[in-house]
């Protein structure tokens, strides 16, 4: 009968709210009620349909939540995993949480940091699905490629300010390693699908976008996105990291590595993902505004 609340699906409970996954799951015109949990509330993110609690997921209380099962690890999986406890402690007995296929590409990096990240990841998600099966709390495991989101990621994106900003983007060598970019609505949609499907239960998978193509394809389709004609310089590698010594105090968040791996090929197999959930992202088309 109208306004029946027994029929109303059970909202989610989500880490990660205000994150690059979080922010388009909160987008989703269809997306279920979410319960958020957030140091502090943005007031921009919060929806009628939603509740944003303060909570600590380190201490021995349960969470103020009720009649909630399902969690969202939509923040690093380095703070998601050490939650599971809380979690457990709160009725949760499924939890989708987020990695990075960065634990198979830096894991041999010339970059300390980076090899640090993929150790951590690894180290991270094996926490996760220890802690998971010790509790009875059903998982999954999700590590997408490159992901991206209009004006919004630190990827894509930064490519765009790139070259709204100087006209041109370099590449180290010709930029032929493949690339599978994915965008962050389709991760979105991507952590609720799971849901749906049991034999995504105690598996991980990796999530590359619907579209394979180089590195320097991926830097034209967004000149591209931005309406403008691809204006791309190859510099010889060693040039590139001569000037690299130069440049790199004003490029924040990078380093020289990410010119190395220009060349390398960074794909993942989306088979597993396909076959257990109907994983189909969309090809690599972004829109800039102008």
């Amino acid at each position: 009968m109208p306004g029946d609340m027994s029929q109303t699906p059970a909202p989610l409970l989500c880490l990660g709210a205000t994150s690059l996954i979080g922010g388009a799951l909160s987008a989703l015109p269809d997306r279920p009620r979410l319960i958020c949990i957030s140091r502090r509330p943005p007031p921009e993110m919060e929806q009628a349909r939603d509740r944003w609690i303060t909570a600590d997921l380190t201490g021995s209380e349960p969470l103020p939540v009720r009649d909630v099962e399902t969690a969202l690890g939509l923040a690093p999986i380095w703070v998601v995993a050490p939650a599971v406890e809380a979690l457990a402690r709160s009725g949760i007995r499924r939890i989708v949480a987020f990695s990075s296929t960065s634990r198979w590409t830096k894991t041999r990096s010339a970059d300390a940091a980076e090899r640090e990240i993929a150790d951590r990841l690894a180290r991270s998600e094996d926490a996760l699905a220890a802690a998971c099966d010790r509790l009875a709390i059903g998982w999954t495991l999700l590590r997408p490629t490159l992901i991206y989101r209009e004006g919004q990621d630190g990827n894509v994106s930064r490519l765009a300010h790139l070259a709204r900003r100087f006209g041109i983007i370099p590449l180290a060598g010709a930029g032929a390693g493949l690339r599978q970019p994915v965008h962050a609505e389709d991760l979105a949609r991507a952590a609720l699908a799971v849901l749906e499907h049991p034999a995504t239960l105690g598996r991980a998978y990796d999530l590359p976008g619907g579209e394979t193509l180089s590195y320097r394809a991926m830097v034209e389709r967004v000149f591209e996105g931005m309406g403008h004609r691809p204006r791309v310089l190859a510099i010889p590698p060693v040039l590139w990291r001569a000037g690299f010594a130069l440049a790199g105090p004003f490029l924040p968040g990078a380093n020289a590595q990410m010119g190395a791996r220009m060349e390398a090929d960074l794909t993942f197999d989306p088979a597993p993902a396909q076959r257990d959930f109907n994983w189909r992202p969309r090809d690599f088309r972004p829109r800039f505004p102008a």
